[in-house]
């Protein structure tokens, strides 16, 4: 009974085999699930929402009443102006953020006076934007931080003028449906390409005073620049959503 019983199995494997060859040949079987998509990298990546790419700001908004932004817009390039921050009409949460500045040329003021903006992720947790070139202040808030939370772990600055870039991966905080806290935010950060927030933590709200406190809000909240009275500049701002 046994050699008839390996026979007819054998059989079978030959049978099988030629079938799932001829499939393949056909081009029949399936690619895994897990097969990752095709993106073109550009930049910006194909996938990728332009938030400004130097014609407009019509992506934009005034944070504080809602209106149109009216920062200066001119050669490609968003200036701050004093007319107050703006913040994105679309609303965001887990994303890859890709933002490009400079500081003033002309150097007036020091510390937190000098070339100081912000990208406020969520429109609540601060990235640091300053002159951190041969500028002196405290270690939480210069160039690259995470504001009063994490310093940069380098301080890579360009001098006044220069062009900088942040590339961030940002996974936004969950809540229970108390409002409850169930997972901070965390945050990579590269400034000029090199690591400067390596996924910390975010602690909670920026704030100018006392210790970060998360407040429950809706997962998906509009990204914000910060008019801090200082002529920053900005261009090629895009995200992909993850």
């Amino acid at each position: 009974m046994k050699p008839a019983f390996f026979t007819i199995l054998f059989a079978l494997a030959c049978c099988a085999a030629p079938t799932a060859a001829r499939a393949a040949d056909a081009g029949e079987i399936p690619p895994p699930k897990d097969e990752p998509r095709v993106v073109d990298p550009g930049p910006p990546p194909a996938d990728a929402i332009v938030l400004f790419d130097g014609s407009d700001l019509s992506q934009w908004k005034s944070q504080k009443d809602g209106g149109p932004a009216r920062w200066e817009v001119k050669d490609g390039v968003a200036t701050v102006n004093g007319t107050g921050s703006i913040a994105t009409r679309q609303e965001f949460g887990d994303c890859q953020l890709h933002v490009e500045w400079a500081s003033p040329e002309k150097v007036t003021g020091n510390g937190q006076g000098r070339g100081n903006s912000g990208i406020y992720l969520q429109g609540r947790y601060e990235l640091q934007v300053l002159d951190s070139y041969d500028n002196k202040t405290y270690y939480h808030g210069q160039a690259g931080s995470i504001y009063k939370q994490y310093a940069p772990l380098v301080n890579v600055s360009r001098e006044p003028g220069a062009w900088q870039s942040y590339d961030v991966i940002y996974h936004a905080p969950r809540f229970s449906t108390e409002g409850k806290l169930t997972k901070p935010a965390d945050v990579t950060v590269l400034q000029n390409g090199v690591l400067v927030q390596d996924h910390v933590e975010i602690k909670g709200l920026t704030g100018p005073s006392g210790a970060p406190k998360y407040q429950a809000h809706p997962l998906k909240q509009p990204l914000s620049l910060q008019d801090h009275g200082n002529p920053v500049r900005f261009r090629n701002i895009w995200i992909r959503e993850l």
